[in-house]
């Protein structure tokens, strides 16, 4: 390259390192034993994350996290149960379009982009609703980098004797999630968030015992995680051809996330990033959406400034050229725009952006970076 790669300060695709980089220089046979046993020990570490090396299974699948999410619920949730969706923003109203497709079943309980689910509203609705089956949440909504209260949506979950479905693709590596801690059937993931891989694989870590049970359920053939699940077991193989430069490249990734110190490890890394760049964008006048308390240190929405010289896509463009790609906002409660504290960076970095950013506002003339 002539050009060094700009700055990823996005919810994904990420920045990564070198090393994971390196590792897809390489070509591998789907059926060769090396990659056979890469692809079983990726599915073997995932499920350490979560703690669940006794009681559950990793199955993971080509695509987006989408797929591995639409995947999830179609396999899960059978033709006659009936999912509850905890909703405040988009990834949450994706997943209402996913079970209008599959022609499943459900309610919500939405709340604002900037407040979390109700935990009285969960817990009524549970109460007054018996048909209700599986609840849907969001660890991590991106949206506007809010944190939800897993574990508080577990406990109420639980309580009622039902089945919690967790969509973590912007949360999980980062921010821990046990079974020791909470009781769940599945968290969905993938590889190109916090644990540094590239796009094109996503993954379900299920319980097992649930998992067998699933038999039949799945809309779709190549959407059927349980049919993917039996495939695996027997043969150690993919039914279908797997993205094999992705999954070495997240075997990499996932070397350097145990080498750093998983979880914790990461989310103190991630933390510092997200602390600095906040200070930062305060001093310069802006702020964010969300309080301390809600924020988790994956994405930071920060509020449009009042001033009509600020010029959103002549401010990405800008930043752009000094080499950090940001992110639009997806909100509606307020105009803003989005910047992510996770991948292969630093504090440096980071740094690196605030100084962009200043220089940035200097050139379009901005003093004043109050909100609307």
């Amino acid at each position: 390259m002539t050009q060094k790669d700009p700055w990823l300060l996005t919810p994904g695709p990420l920045t990564t390192s070198r090393e994971t980089k390196d590792t897809m220089l390489h070509d591998w046979g789907s059926r060769d034993s090396s990659f056979i046993e890469t692809n079983q020990r990726i599915r073997e570490n995932l499920v350490k994350i979560i703690d669940g090396q006794e009681s559950y299974v990793c199955v993971p699948l080509q695509g987006s996290g989408t797929f591995a999410v639409e995947a999830t619920i179609g396999t899960l949730l059978p033709p006659n149960g009936k999912a509850l969706i905890l909703i405040n923003g988009a990834y949450g109203k994706r997943m209402v379009k996913i079970l209008q497709y599959l022609n499943r079943e459900y309610d919500i309980i939405e709340t604002p982009e900037d407040t979390p689910p109700s935990i009285d509203d969960l817990d009524k609705k549970l109460s007054q609703d018996p048909k209700i089956t599986h609840v849907l949440a969001v660890h991590c909504e991106t949206t506007s980098g809010i944190l939800n209260p897993l574990n508080q949506i577990g406990k109420i979950v639980a309580k009622h004797n039902r089945r919690l479905i967790i969509d973590a693709m912007s949360a999980f590596g980062a921010i821990p999630i046990s079974i020791k801690e909470i009781q769940f059937d599945a968290v969905m993931a993938s590889s190109n968030k916090c644990l540094e891989g590239v796009p094109g694989v996503g993954f379900a870590i299920i319980q097992k015992q649930s998992l067998e049970q699933c038999k039949g359920n799945s809309h779709s053939l190549s959407l059927d995680l349980y049919d993917q699940w039996i495939t695996m077991e027997a043969n150690a193989q993919w039914r279908f051809t797997p993205p094999t430069h992705v999954i070495m490249a997240l075997d990499a990734a996932i070397n350097q996330f145990v080498q750093e110190g998983g979880v914790l490890a990461r989310h103190k890394r991630y933390s510092e990033n997200c602390k600095t760049l906040i200070s930062g964008m305060k001093e310069m006048g802006f702020e964010t959406l969300l309080t301390s308390q809600l924020q988790a240190p994956i994405i930071v929405t920060f509020k449009m400034p009042k001033d009509h010289k600020f010029d959103f896509p002549l401010f990405y463009e800008s930043l752009k050229e000094k080499n950090f790609v940001i992110y639009p906002g997806k909100l509606t409660v307020a105009p803003s725009f989005r910047i992510g504290c996770i991948g292969h960076i630093g504090r440096q970095e980071i740094r690196g952006a605030l100084t962009a950013i200043k220089d940035t506002l200097a050139e379009m003339n901005i003093g004043d970076c109050s909100p609307e």
